[in-house]
């Protein structure tokens, strides 16, 4: 090649196409080769199935669930559908096992009254007659802190008008514990005048006992409640030293456990009616319809069938009052 003599670039080879021979690296961090097998082995492994508590036995589920508390039971009715269907149509039967584990006293102390439509509507005259004594007072001069029964819808029997007046008790006796905790005065209502706040409290206290006549799930809320009350109160008295008056045996075994087992034990006389708010500062256990047997060492109950008795007292009544007024 001479000097000076430049290249074109004819004169060059041609360009051959670029081909790419990158490979992808092989994984060799043994770090890496357990968390792929690890992977697989997750994938394999079937995954579990979340058990539902409604899919276990019924009776395991009724089992569970009388160790809750009537509160629970309603709260357990918001959680969802299935729950709340369970509530709907078992509510009956888990009232039932709930008060025989709980609440054994309270309930053979606080019945419910006969609604009327289970009454024989041949004894409706006599029942609805002003000339009884016990209708009449009930009617005419009801107590403050208890609404008077709806004639219509309750037995007027003796016995009924007592149960309809101390399930009215629960509630307004509830209602006023923390008061009574703080020393706080319950206000008097001077006689012959009705407040609205009274008139009020007591028709709200008049339908959650309505509810318990037709739901004896809320018969076991209201015997739910009066146990709180009534440990409440027994604490109360039991810490005023000054008081040397017979009480219940409570321990805080007793309380944590939630039942009325301790008030099957020997004690004071629980009968007395509060006719006014004012009784509630000494009331400390209040359990009407029994009383103690010495020869027996055991509380005797008022049982249902006292409500035939005394609807056939009132049917007798009637009658020898009709006889009479024939006769004159």
């Amino acid at each position: 090649m001479r000097k000076n003599e430049q290249f074109s670039d004819d004169d060059l080879p041609p360009l051959l196409p670029l081909e790419d021979k990158t490979e992808p690296l092989t994984k060799r961090s043994k770090r890496t080769e357990r968390a792929e097998k690890k992977n697989k082995l997750k994938a394999k492994k079937p995954k579990p199935q979340h058990r539902h508590l409604l899919d276990l036995p019924y009776e395991l589920v009724l089992g569970i669930l009388q160790f809750c508390r009537p509160s629970d039971i309603f709260n357990l009715g918001r959680v969802s559908r299935e729950y709340h269907t369970v509530v709907t149509q078992d509510g009956d039967r888990l009232a039932k096992v709930i008060c025989d584990f709980r609440y054994d006293c309270l309930q053979r102390c606080f019945q419910t009254p006969v609604l009327l439509k289970d009454v024989d509507p041949e004894v409706y005259p006599a029942l609805h007659s002003m000339d009884r004594s016990e209708l009449k007072m009930a009617l005419k001069r009801p107590y403050q802190h208890v609404q008077p029964l709806d004639p219509d819808l309750i037995c007027t029997c003796f016995i009924c008008i007592l149960r309809w007046t101390c399930l009215c008790i629960i509630p307004d006796f509830a209602h006023w514990q923390n008061d009574l905790d703080a020393g706080e005065p319950i206000p008097m209502i001077p006689r012959g005048t009705h407040p609205e706040w009274n008139k009020e409290l007591v028709e709200k206290h008049a339908a959650i006992v309505r509810k318990a006549l037709y739901s004896p799930l809320w018969h076991a809320r209201l015997l739910e409640e009066h146990l709180k009350s009534t440990t409440r109160s027994i604490s109360r008295h039991a810490a005023n030293k000054g008081n040397k008056r017979r009480r219940f045996r409570m321990t805080k075994e007793d309380i944590d456990s939630g039942t009325d087992q301790f008030l099957a034990r020997s004690g004071p006389p629980t009968a007395d009616l509060p006719f006014i708010r004012d009784n509630y500062y000494m009331l400390e256990a209040f359990l009407p319809n029994r009383g103690w047997s010495s020869e027996g060492n055991r509380w005797n109950y008022v049982p249902k069938e006292q409500h035939d008795t005394d609807l056939n007292i009132a049917v007798a009544w009637a009658k020898w009052r009709a006889h009479n007024k024939a006769r004159t």
